[in-house]
């Protein structure tokens, strides 16, 4: 352990310890715990409530109880309340993010990596469904230059990846940009995503902007201006560079959450699209190739591998929910995601449904929308005699 007053244990204290004389709990909220944890860790957020209660399992009075979150702040005041009821516990110095530091690849795995892509498995349920988007949107024509916007994320990475073995493969020839905008990073985050971009042989192009420091001066909507002046600096960069298309990263998880979310807090109907022509920049499109991948099967590549990726870019959730200093609870995405796990576990076809109720929108029988701009009410559509649908006798 540590030689601080404080109950920490540092990562090489923890490797001289047998494995079987403590417990690794990991005290993040259960999102980012699923998202990437330590390797044996269990997830208990709320362990220091259970000990108070009196449920927490007898087990742990047995075992040193090491405790972390992402940067050793929450987990340290856990491990404090936990001594004071007379458990051993102590919280790992640095956190998961130290860890992370500690277990950096040092060489390149590229040739690795690109075969774990042409196994049974990664075809069926990656590079398939990847080019099943491409094909069906036509996202992807012969003579483009897209840039792949990296955020420095599993899903980001994999659609790098899924872009180059899509060239290898594709008689049509066209052109790859892999573009990393920086726009404030972390020493921790920066670091974590260059060498990952070395590892899987991913040759980025990285650009610094000031958006974070322009968003820190805002009061109002901060996340809404950092996803528009974010959007702004990459098409310009992609533009910059000759580049006609932009590839994000965004899965099926995404696009369901995005359903819901418009529903549930934006009060309106929409979804995101696979594919969108920019507004202010001519000739530039926005293409979503990961549109079909599930955000599980994105992980069980990246667990397979043994790859650690940032979970959130955000100058605000780059820590934790349990570590931001605002004290701010999980964000509307997350609790949507949330929602979603409770409604599958009585309905596994949830998910799908939830997709296709986009692609099976009935006009005749909602109260109004809107089509280029123009709205179409449902009085008006009345008032004209057009039948609105059919009678339902319940």
């Amino acid at each position: 352990m540590s030689d601080l007053s404080e109950p920490i244990i540092s990562l090489e204290a923890l490797a001289d310890l047998p494995l079987d004389s403590y417990v690794l709990i990991d005290v993040r909220d259960t999102i980012s715990y699923e998202y990437d944890t330590l390797p044996h860790a269990v997830s208990m957020p709320d362990i220091v409530e259970q000990a108070e209660n009196g449920t927490l399992s007898a087990q742990y009075r047995d075992k040193l109880l090491v405790l972390f979150c992402m940067r050793g702040f929450e987990s340290l005041s856990c491990a404090e309340s936990l001594c004071a009821l007379g458990y051993r516990a102590v919280s790992l110095e640095d956190g998961f993010s130290g860890w992370i530091r500690a277990h950096l690849p040092q060489e390149s795995r590229a040739e690795e990596i690109e075969k774990s892509l042409r196994t049974k498995a990664s075809k069926k349920k990656l590079f398939s469904r990847f080019t099943r988007a491409i094909k069906e949107f036509d996202m992807v024509s012969k003579g483009d230059r897209i840039a792949v916007c990296i955020s420095g994320g599993k899903d980001s990475m994999l659609m790098a990846k899924l872009f180059q073995e899509l060239q290898r493969c594709r008689k049509d020839p066209f052109e790859l940009v892999f573009l990393i905008m920086d726009p404030g990073y972390s020493e921790l985050n920066r670091l974590v995503i260059e060498r990952n971009a070395e590892t899987l042989g991913i040759p980025a192009v990285f650009f610094e902007t000031p958006i974070f420091d322009a968003v820190d001066q805002m009061t109002e909507k901060p996340c809404f201006m950092c996803a528009r002046m974010r959007r702004g600096y990459l098409y310009r960069k992609a533009r910059e560079l000759g580049c006609n298309k932009i590839a994000l990263g965004h899965h099926f998880d995404d696009v369901i959450e995005t359903i819901l979310m418009a529903m549930l807090w934006g009060g309106q109907v929409q979804t995101m699209m696979p594919k969108l022509r920019s507004r202010n920049v001519e000739g530039m499109e926005l293409i979503r190739p990961m549109y079909y991948i599930r955000e599980d099967d994105i992980k069980a590549w990246r667990d397979e591998l043994g790859l650690h990726f940032i979970q959130c870019a955000c100058h605000f959730t780059d820590t934790c929910s349990s570590c931001r200093e605002d004290g701010s609870p999980i964000s509307k995405r997350m609790e949507t995601k949330l929602l979603i796990r409770r409604l599958k576990e009585t309905n596994p076809y949830v998910e799908a449904n939830i997709f296709n109720s986009m692609q099976h929108v009935d006009l005749s029988s909602v109260l109004s929308y809107k089509l280029q701009g123009v709205s179409h009410e449902f009085a008006d559509l009345y008032a004209q005699s057009i039948p609105s649908g059919d009678e339902s006798f319940d």
